[in-house]
């Protein structure tokens, strides 16, 4: 291994590292809103992921993600909830994912064999199915008003406020804070499974299937069976992703899982760049936190009215989506690989332009010469 390899290595693991410390900082230093707006772009992160490796990297169109976020979120509420099974929260969150993947699994004949704007339209029923099953199963998912979602335990260790307080160096940890350190934990498994798969050899057959469904088949891809994993890989990311929203919401209503959700991960993955994972993470907290912070800041905005106002402005979540809108729009004519690939360039041409800078000469001083003597004539 070359030393120039060495040093790029070791420089990834500290910025890596110190990166992880940063991280792990916000719950002793900024309040509940700001680490709920943490929280919500985490799981808005796990889920956005999942579609990024759907439609950026096996080329699948799917307007059904919201329904796979509530199977996640409803699943994890009913397994460990009453009424219900009153399973363990763990083993429920964990089977809450599996469920996920398999509600994906019998989807994926479909998908296996239907592809582009036919494959979107037919995942689009799926978000109007499960929201008529989320109003009209009130013995599982409360009806129109939700249900309350229980508290996660690990080994005796509970993500709420709970008694008796718990204390890190003099910062009171309730839920928020507790709960920033599971998504965390979530959020860096998804990071590094995601990355893993695309640099796979599973990875780079799915990125075949998008650029030539021909050229993967003569290579010996299996098209529908890489299409249909690909669908119940997403799917499971998206229950992952929904139970960590139902920890962060407490409460899970089927109104919050409807097109309106669908549309916002098309967008996260979009505006963040298709079929990367950094990408569909600065999509998500984009477009995750972009609302929020217009609500929280609205009687500091101009023509943005506060949320319940009577006035005939735009509401926040109004100009929230009419902002990452226009966020799309510039993304696609002047930068179509989203903002993962403008990192990139502008990264490029730092490096360019660093190896064309010539360095500093050093100027060597020359050692005194000999005075020279006067010639002598020779008798």
């Amino acid at each position: 291994m070359s030393d120039r390899l060495l040093g790029a290595l070791t420089r990834r693991r500290a910025s890596l590292l110190l990166l992880a410390v940063v991280l792990c900082l916000p719950p002793f230093y900024l309040d509940a809103f700001w680490l709920r707006i943490g929280l919500f772009s985490l799981a808005a992160a796990i889920g956005a992921t999942g579609l990024a490796l759907l439609s950026g990297t096996a080329g699948q169109l799917s307007l059904g993600h919201a329904f796979f976020l509530a199977v996640g979120a409803y699943g994890y509420t009913w397994l460990a909830g009453e009424p219900g099974p009153g399973l363990p929260p763990a083993l429920a969150a964990l089977l809450a994912v599996l469920l996920a993947g398999a509600a994906g699994g019998l989807f994926s004949p479909v998908a296996a064999r239907v592809k582009g704007i036919y494959l979107g339209i037919a995942t689009l029923a799926l978000v109007f199915l499960g929201h008529h099953v989320l109003l009209t199963a009130d013995s599982v998912t409360g009806g129109f008003n939700g249900r309350s979602v229980p508290p996660l335990t690990l080994g005796g260790f509970t993500f709420a406020e709970s008694d008796p307080e718990l204390t890190v160096l003099g910062v009171p940890f309730g839920a928020e804070e507790r709960l920033w350190f599971l998504g965390l934990a979530l959020f860096a498994f998804t990071w590094f499974t995601a990355r893993g798969l695309l640099r796979s050899r599973p990875g780079r057959a799915l990125a075949a299937l998008r650029d030539s469904e021909t050229a993967a088949a003569v290579m010996g891809v299996d098209v529908a069976r890489h299409r249909s994993a690909a669908f119940v890989v997403s799917s499971m990311y998206a229950g992952l992703a929904g139970v960590l929203l139902a920890l962060a919401f407490r409460r899970v209503v089927p109104d919050y899982f409807s097109l309106a959700l669908s549309v916002d991960y098309l967008a996260m993955i979009v505006i963040g760049g298709l079929g990367s994972v950094a990408g569909a993470t600065a999509g998500a907290v984009f477009v995750t936190a972009l609302p929020l912070l217009m609500t929280r800041y609205a009687d500091q905005l101009p023509l943005v009215t506060a949320p319940g106002s009577t006035e005939g402005a735009v509401g926040p979540t109004e100009a929230a989506r009419y902002l990452y809108g226009a966020a799309i729009v510039l993304v696609l004519l002047y930068a179509p690989d989203g903002l993962h690939g403008l990192a990139r360039r502008v990264q490029g041409r730092v490096r360019r332009h660093r190896s064309r800078t010539p360095a500093p000469e050093t100027v060597v001083p020359s050692p005194p010469q000999p005075a020279a003597r006067p010639k002598e004539h020779t008798p």
